[in-house]
């Protein structure tokens, strides 16, 4: 229990040296997850150990900081784990085809190392290496999230100093490119790389695949997301990307994939329910009803579509589909239909 303590309180002195405006004693409280009082006693903890923190009155509540002389070299040293976590995203990334921020993770790596004493740096690098041998990455199928590196970059740019982009969308040797003008409001990734962007001349929000954007310019325009759009939020609207008025989704699963399901995250709004038969009920509130039939495909017969009922259609659509191209004989498939596209009529994917 000391060593926890002795922990906690040294990730409090960091927290409170990196952060340049400081943290209350609310903050302090939930990023320890402990109670007010524990904060304070923590935050004297630091104070004994590292020397007296700077306070100062924001108008509301007194933010403290630690002077980044205060540290030592002992506690500003990166641990093992936390190197061989930062090496573990880049490889993560690189899993996921995803070079170029992998190799921006890496470059980080190069300048924490580079700034350790050389006897810190080879201890430190041999216990790493050692680490990151015994794990590896599962090989991820899905499509490889290209994005040329100079509109990304151009994009975070845009997106820091407020600015509205022009560029040229989609186009294939039939179709020529869309010209666009939008406002850029975040960046989403997944399996792809989407701009979350509005029109002035529109309400609500578009996505654009950044694989499909080309010739893009930032303009001297300004122009900001609107005061009340939260990305996070608009990101778990959706069980993936694609955005669509939410519904709430009940499952049901088997109790032989009761225990599969209960370590699976299906969204962030999910709550889960044990059944007298040992089965599990999930719930949540989301869109992207086809995302949710193809990732419940995999699942088998060992999961069940309680609710909304547009969600048992989306699966039979799709399971109609599957039967006509693969059950039905070739003969009569001489006229299929085209399975369901359902997804959301705001993203330009």
């Amino acid at each position: 229990m000391r060593l926890e303590k002795s922990v906690a309180v040294l990730k409090l002195a960091r927290a409170l040296a990196i952060n340049r405006e400081g943290l209350t004693l609310d903050e302090m409280a939930d990023f320890l997850g402990v109670g007010r009082r524990t904060a304070e006693r923590m935050r004297d903890a630091v104070e004994q150990a590292f020397g007296l923190l700077d306070h100062e009155d924001d108008g509301r509540k007194k933010r403290f900081r630690l002077a980044i002389s205060g540290l030592d070299r002992f506690t500003a040293i990166p641990t093992v784990d936390e190197m061989t976590e930062l090496e573990n995203a880049a490889r993560k990334l690189e899993a996921a085809h995803d070079t170029d921020r992998a190799e921006k993770l890496r470059t980080l790596r190069d300048k924490i190392e580079t700034s350790l004493r050389d006897n810190d740096r080879r201890k430190l690098g041999v216990d790493v290496e050692a680490a990151v041998r015994a794990e590896t990455f599962a090989c991820q199928v899905g499509p490889r999230p290209m994005s040329d590196p100079t509109i990304l970059s151009a994009l975070r740019e845009a997106l820091l100093a407020g600015k509205v982009v022009r560029f040229d969308y989609g186009g294939h040797e039939e179709t020529p490119p869309r010209w666009r003008k939008v406002v850029p409001y975040g960046l989403l990734f997944g399996p792809r790389y989407y701009l979350v962007a509005g029109m002035k001349s529109r309400r609500g929000a578009v996505l654009y695949r950044l694989d499909a954007i080309h010739n893009l310019v930032v303009t001297d325009e300004p122009g900001a997301p609107p005061s009340d759009f939260d990305l996070k939020g608009y990101a778990a609207r959706s069980f993936g990307v694609f955005q669509e008025e939410p519904e709430d989704v009940i499952l049901r699963f088997a109790p032989s994939a009761a225990h599969d399901a209960k370590a699976y995250l299906f969204h962030p709004t999910q709550t889960l329910t044990d059944e007298a038969d040992g089965s599990l009920t999930v719930r949540f509130h989301a869109g992207g009803l086809l995302q949710i039939a193809h990732h419940l495909m995999t699942w088998r017969e060992a999961v069940t579509i309680v609710a909304p009922k547009a969600l048992q259609d989306v699966m039979r659509e799709q399971v109609a589909a599957l039967c006509r191209h693969y059950v039905e004989p070739q003969s009569s498939k001489g006229s299929k239909r085209r399975p369901s596209t359902r997804n959301s009529s705001r993203s330009s994917s």
